[in-house]
């Protein structure tokens, strides 16, 4: 047993554990990036989180424990793609952001959120869902590789 209750949308209840979590993706990433990522500071201020919370276009879903302790979450962003010169009308969810505590890492948790966003986005009729995943975070990488991901656009740079 992975130790969710359950996985959820997300209230503004849920923040002090989604915002320990959002500390330790940036991390991550400070440490893989520290040219681009600074170190110690919140993606989202109190009050972003608490618009992106119960914005229906940004779906924030946690996975529980019994106790409601945030395990992990996932913030989406539905992407709509209609009338476009070279794109076909599509509507997609787009995972800007997947996390489980690194205390409890290793139990499924990632699986069963991304299982969820999969089943939620089939019922709100999207064609795909997306993700982008930085280069240095190798066991993202790795994880989403075992989910059935796969590249479908590759961002490059070269640093002056």
């Amino acid at each position: 047993m992975n130790g969710i209750r359950t996985v959820r949308r997300a209230v503004n209840e849920d923040m002090p554990g989604i915002n320990k979590l959002l500390r330790q993706v940036l991390m991550v990433h400070h440490k893989g990036r520290p040219d681009l990522f600074k170190p110690d500071v919140k993606k989202y201020t109190d009050s972003e989180l608490a618009d992106i919370i119960k914005d229906d276009m940004r779906p924030v879903f946690v996975a529980v424990d019994d106790d409601n302790r945030v395990m992990g979450y996932a913030f989406c962003i539905f992407q709509i793609t209609d009338g476009d010169n070279v794109r076909t009308d599509m509507k997609t969810l787009y995972i800007d952001d997947l996390c489980v505590d690194e205390e409890v890492r290793g139990r499924h948790i990632g699986k069963t959120l991304y299982e969820h966003v999969l089943d939620f986005a089939r019922s709100e009729g999207c064609y795909n869902v997306t993700l982008n995943v930085w280069e240095c975070n190798n066991d993202a990488k790795i994880f989403y590789d075992r989910m059935g991901l796969k590249p479908y656009r590759t961002g490059m740079e070269v640093i002056l």
